[in-house]
């Protein structure tokens, strides 16, 4: 009998658990502002429509139900509870084809996402993610990052609790037997349907046009079992993010329900997109034949001003360059952009043309434009190419590359605005408040991520061909970004770099390119060893006010080194607020990138392990570092290197008594 009286009780537990997760099914076609709970940059407008993110550029946004589900029961089984939802999203980038990153539906144990990172982190994590975070996430993503294994820049995925989906496909859906593809950024409203199955622990998700059935076959469909994932009791809700470029991410409908199918949307009620308003129509006022008189009076003067607003704006533009179109920008909105690419918009002056700031019309959106004279059409189409390549670079620690302008013997490059400017301002400037260590160890580590991503994380080898300070970009938040890949060259992997110009800034550039001709993953760590110590020591690699025994920074680092005194050589503007682990492990490092035998050096990968501290430097002395090095330089040739190689920010003065250039002549 108490046996019995035990299974009842189990019975009505589980009827009771049952009946409370079947009576939570809610549906919202359209938002009331007490809907939701909202954060960061999300909002409901007045015709009910939720905005996850607008045009505002690095910033999230995030919209969860207001009471936490029960989704499993730990007493009984522990198996979570099946769920069901639909939602109608639309996204509408500011520039063609160019958006922010996308947004996502989630399962959260909690609605605080403030330290979560924009970009290509989707307002979702700070970091890598981990099993700590219990989230589950179905993304619409919008943006290809290879750091994540993105499959291309319009897909939807499976998260837990990282951003590398355990399953994705390109966004489309199947319509009388053959598959239609979607756009997400396209600006229309599509529905989507994610269904899960607790018993048989599958998610499968769908995606259609507004209007269309819900489709037969699922887009994604995998095994997934969430009950060792989730808590017994989540959120559900949105997150979005932008990033260099921005959008509007749109929530118009959404319906939930647990154990049970979601209920169906009413579409006909759903709020309209901003830009999908009806317009009322007015009947004209005046007459067609007076219209018509007004017209031919105003036509004659308008095509003598057309005639001579096209000569001021003419741009060259031809049919194989349309394959590259939404690339382009027109010369019109960048020369409004920047104020007639006015003085006072101008940002700097390089070696490769003049910056300027500006902010596009209608975005809003900062922008850096490089103006790059090309007095040649020989090569043009090919640069054009590789700058449109270099477009789909995506990668926290990269200056997004935005676009370009081609306008008679002109090349306009347009990259997103970096507040606070280059980082040799901060190391040279001495007007600016120094970075303490913290900052240029982060730089540090974030330029290496960068490169390494460039040498082996894209589709293919990018050798960026400049590194240095000047070219290292910083953030509102001091974050770096590698920018100029004005001299950068891409090859395939696997096949070998070709012959080409010697050029770039003397300090930077390894001893064997004057010999080869080749730019190689290996002369970017060299140029980047000259940027460890540059950053370290405050100085440049070769100073032209430097003692005249020593102008090279190699050798005054060596020589602190083998003085037993290697902190000396650090920037004495770092005070004594410093980790002296870090700082001999980024001086030993920058020397060991310095290496005169390409084949002795680091490759980009072991850099960044070394920062990481996931490895060690291998155990050496100054004298035995200094005498390899002199013996691994005994065969290369310096004269050519020093007459043939211009550079744009340093005296080209080489110290060839110095022990790191020993024998070379």
């Amino acid at each position: 009998m108490a046996m019995l009286s035990k299974l009842f009780l189990a019975l009505l537990l589980v009827a009771n658990l049952t009946a409370f997760a079947d009576d939570i099914p809610f549906t919202f076609n359209g938002f009331k502002r007490d809907s939701l709970t909202l954060s960061e940059y999300a909002e409901i407008g007045g015709g009910g429509l939720l905005q996850l993110t607008n045009n505002t550029k690095q910033v999230t946004g995030h919209a969860f139900y207001p009471s936490k589900l029960r989704f499993k029961n730990e007493s009984l089984s522990g198996n979570a509870f099946s769920f069901s939802t639909t939602f109608v999203f639309a996204i509408t980038p500011l520039i063609t084809n160019v958006s922010g990153h996308g947004l996502s539906f989630l399962l959260a144990p909690s609605t605080a996402f403030s330290t979560a990172i924009p970009s290509q982190h989707l307002g979702l994590f700070h970091d890598d993610g981990g099993p700590h975070y219990h989230i589950v996430a179905v993304e619409l993503d919008t943006v290809q990052n290879r750091e994540f294994g993105d499959i291309n820049d319009n897909h939807v995925g499976v998260d837990v609790n990282s951003l590398k989906s355990i399953k994705s496909k390109p966004v489309g859906f199947t319509k009388d037997g053959s598959f239609q593809s979607l756009q997400l950024i396209s600006g229309h409203p599509m529905q989507v349907w994610v269904d899960y199955d607790g018993e048989r622990s599958q998610i499968d998700i769908a995606i259609a046009p507004l209007h269309e059935a819900k489709p037969r076959d699922s887009l994604v469909s995998t095994k997934l079992n969430l009950s060792s994932i989730i808590l017994d009791e989540m959120y559900v809700g949105f997150s979005s993010s932008t990033g260099a470029a921005s959008g509007c991410h749109y929530i118009l409908g959404w319906s939930f329900a647990l154990n049970r199918g979601a209920p169906p949307l009413d579409l006909s009620n759903l709020p309209h997109l901003p830009h999908l308003g009806h317009k009322s129509r007015k009947a004209l006022a005046i007459p067609l034949s007076l219209a018509g008189a007004i017209l031919l009076l105003l036509v004659g003067g308008a095509i003598f001003l057309v005639l001579e607003r096209r000569k001021k704006f003419a741009e060259v533009l031809e049919d194989w360059e349309l394959e590259y179109g939404p690339h382009r920008f027109s010369y019109r909105d960048l020369y409004s952009a920047t104020k007639g690419f006015s003085e006072e918009n101008l940002l700097g002056v390089g070696g490769f043309g003049r910056v300027y700031k500006g902010v596009l019309p209608k975005s809003n959106l900062e922008i850096a434009v490089k103006k790059i004279s090309h007095e040649s059409k020989q090569g043009i189409r090919e640069f054009v190419a590789e700058i449109a390549s270099m477009g789909r670079l995506r990668h926290r620690h990269l200056v997004p590359l935005l676009g370009y302008c081609r306008r008679q013997f002109e090349l306009l490059l347009v990259y997103d605005y970096m507040p606070n400017g280059s980082l040799d301002k901060f190391l040279f400037d001495r007007s600016r408040p120094p970075l303490n260590w913290s900052q240029r160890f982060h730089i540090i580590r974030g330029v290496a991520s960068g490169l390494l991503y460039l040498h082996e994380e894209w589709e293919q080898v990018v050798i960026h061909r400049d590194i240095k300070a000047g070219n290292v970009l910083l953030d509102r938040e001091f974050n770096p970004k590698l920018g100029d890949f004005g001299l950068a060259r891409l090859y395939d992997h696997g096949s070998h770099p070709q012959t080409t110009h010697i050029m770039g800034t003397l300090g930077y550039l390894a001893p064997e390119f004057s010999k080869t001709g080749k730019a190689t993953t290996n002369t970017d760590a060299y140029a980047f060893g000259a940027f460890l110590l540059e950053v370290a020591c405050g100085k440049r690699p070769i100073e032209l006010h430097a003692p005249a025994d020593m102008p090279v920074l190699v050798d005054r680092v060596l020589w602190c080194w083998k003085t037993n005194s290697i902190l000396e050589a650090c920037d004495p503007l770092l005070g004594d607020e410093f980790s002296v682990e870090e700082v001999e492990l980024v001086l030993k490092l920058g020397l060991s990138c310095s290496h005169p035998d390409p084949l002795a050096r680091p490759s980009m990968r072991q850099v960044v392990q070394l920062l990481e501290g996931e490895a060690s430097l291998p155990t050496m002395s100054p004298d035995g570092f200094m005498n390899n090095l002199a013996a691994k330089a005994s065969d290369l040739s310096f004269d050519d290197f020093v007459s043939s190689c211009p550079s744009a920010s340093a005296p080209t003065i080489v110290n060839f008594s110095s022990p790191l250039f020993s024998g070379a002549r």
